[in-house]
């Protein structure tokens, strides 16, 4: 089935799949409880992500990502997450996943910054 979105920033069509990737974006820079009727929405992404940096956190960043995906995100399931940081302290996601509801693979990247 052939889904069109529409954009969140000019409210012009886009794609399911940018659609995904904008939902997806929402979902990790949504802080868990500031959304007024629906607390639970969002990730722990932003308590996260402006503390050192060591594997401990890396991995439980990756957590926080696939736990609000899987919850929220339905049309995916993530098979690979990576992290990667910028010296100016952004840090970009890389997913990769299958597509619940046809046969097909999704890869994206998307820019996440601290508070």
């Amino acid at each position: 089935m052939m889904y069109l979105g529409m954009n969140r920033n000019d409210g012009q069509a886009i794609s399911e799949i940018e659609h995904i990737r904008q939902s997806v974006s929402d979902i990790l820079i949504t802080p868990v409880g500031s959304r007024v009727m629906r607390r639970d929405y969002g990730s722990q992404l932003s308590t996260l992500i402006d503390q050192p940096q060591n594997p401990a956190l890396n991995l439980q960043m990756m957590a926080a990502i696939y736990g609000a995906v899987l919850r929220w995100e339905t049309r995916i399931s993530l098979t690979a997450i990576n992290l990667a940081s910028s010296v100016d302290g952004e840090m970009v996601v890389d997913l990769v996943g299958n597509r619940t509801d046809t046969a097909g693979r999704i890869q994206f990247s998307l820019p996440v910054r601290g508070q």
